[in-house]
This record gives C-alpha cells, structure tokens and sequence, in this order.
C-alpha cells in the first residue's frame, strides 16, 4: 500500500510516515517544499505521478492567533488546499483522510461532544477547519474525518517542550486551568491512522488519547514525570487573553471507534510519562 502523507515536517505527519515504514508500507511524506498546497494545478499533478492508494492529510495552517488576522493564507491552506487534494485522491480513486480539530466546536458545557454534534467554531482556524470538513465530504463518499486536540510528538514544537524549556528558569508558572481537553500524543495517535486507513470503516472519528484535564492538570504531570520542581498556578481564561478565543470544553467522544473495533489509545498520562522519558533519556516509546 502507498500512502501519501501531507505534512510531513509536523508532529503528526513525520510520525504517520515513520509508523507506515515500519509496517512495511510505502510512504511518501511531503512538505511545502514538495508542492504548493493552494495550486491546484500542482497539487493534481503530484498526485497523479505518485499514485498514492491513499492520501492522509496532516498539513494545515494551525497557528490559531496568527490565523485571526491572517485570514486569507489560513482559508488558502485549509479549504482550497483540502479541496485540491481531496479532488485529486478522487480523480485516481485513493483513499482520503482529513485531520481536524477539537476546534470546529464552541466548546461550551462539560459533557463530551459526539461526533454528530453540530460544528460551531468561534475562531477563524476552526471556521477554516470545519469547512475543510466540508469540502471533503461534498467531494467523497467514502472518506475519513478524524478530529485530534492538543497534540504533542518528537517531531516540532509543542505544549509539552515548551513547559520543559520554561522549568529550566521558572520555578512557578501561570498556566489556564479552565479549559479542558485531551493531551494526545502524536506516535499513539498515528498507529490509530495506520490502522484506519487499511479499513473501509469510513467516517468521522474523534481520535485521543483517553481522560481530561486541564492545562494547568498536564503541565503539573509534564513537570512530576520530568523530575522539575515549578509550582503551576490555575489561572482563569480571562486572565491570559490570546487573539484567538479557545474553547473551554475540548472534551470528545471517542463512541465512534468502539463502535468500530479500533483500540483506544493509552491514557494521556501514560502516554506523557512514555513520551518524556523518550525525550530525556532516548527511551523507545
């Protein structure tokens, strides 16, 4: 089988790749610097020489502040870039799948969103996600919508190296502790995509690693398994205003892959403990 992995360069996609060659699948991971994602004309050509028998598409345009004003590059990369790429993989008949985000809900109320749940994005990076969600399913029967949240990987920057790098000068940090989601490592999360893509159990999924908690609840994990000694400080949404409003509520259902036989990924903590001790000590995750 070959798969064609957008995004390479990202923390999902460079793991996506690396668990299809070590399952002995032919992986292309690519980049901007392979084709223009927003040419058309590019992006049909790519696909047609590579052939792919399937197309997982990690690239988009996540800088979520950034995409409040930089509106028309973000619109570019999530919509007529999916667009481009999902019309490609129908055009030579291969698989599709299009990664979203906890984003495209408003994130009000505590209980999980399901998959069924209406979108209503209140930022611009979710507006152009769910509407990539869209594009995808006007154009494809038979496709694969898997909404992800706060991932972390080898592979790039992240929540988890960020906090790492703050505790090597802080001793306490501010850190929101009123919006709650689901940590997600990227390498249990890619093993899941591997595993989908093989199936004709299309549909939208949400794909996490299991359990809540909040941000300020995972940098005091981060910190615990790491050994750092900083004291994390709860603070409210409204005392660390960004541009681009976050939701409160990223909790999702993952009832879809039960229903489907998938394995639900480890717990977060797990997960997290797994993924920090690979960082400090070179650990096989």
């Amino acid at each position: 089988m070959k798969i064609l992995v957008t995004g390479y360069t990202g923390q999902l996609g460079f793991d996506v790749v690396h668990e299809g060659l070590n399952r002995g699948f032919d992986m292309v991971g690519v980049s901007s610097r392979d084709f223009n994602i927003t040419d058309e004309g590019s992006v049909h050509r790519f696909v047609k020489e590579i052939k792919p028998d399937a197309i997982i598409h990690c690239a988009a345009y996540t800088a979520v502040d950034k995409a409040e004003d930089d509106k028309e590059n973000c619109w570019n990369v999530n919509v007529e870039g999916t667009k481009h790429l999902a019309s490609a993989a129908k055009e030579i008949n291969a698989k599709f799948m299009y990664i979203s985000t906890d984003y495209i809900f408003n994130g009000e109320g505590e209980t999980p969103f399901i998959e069924t749940d209406e979108p209503s994005p209140v930022g611009y990076y979710g507006l152009t996600k769910y509407e990539g969600e869209k594009v995808v399913q006007n154009l494809l029967n038979d496709l694969f919508i898997v909404r992800i949240s706060w991932v972390f990987g080898i592979n790039g920057q992240n929540f988890v190296k960020t906090m790492l790098r703050l505790a090597e000068n802080h001793d306490e940090l501010n850190v929101v502790g009123d919006q709650v989601g689901s940590p997600t490592n990227t390498y249990d999360l890619s093993r899941l995509l591997i595993d989908m893509i093989q199936t004709n159990k299309y549909g939208i999924y949400h794909a996490t690693n299991e359990e809540f908690c909040s941000w300020a609840e995972f940098a005091s994990e981060i910190f615990r398994f790491a050994g750092k000694q900083v004291r994390v400080n709860s603070i409210s949404t409204n005392e660390y205003l960004t541009r681009a409003v976050r939701p409160k509520n990223s909790r999702m259902s993952k009832q879809k892959l039960i229903d489907n036989g998938f394995e639900l990924l480890p717990s977060w903590q797990d997960s997290l403990n797994r993924y920090i001790k690979h960082l400090l000590h070179e650990v096989k995750l």
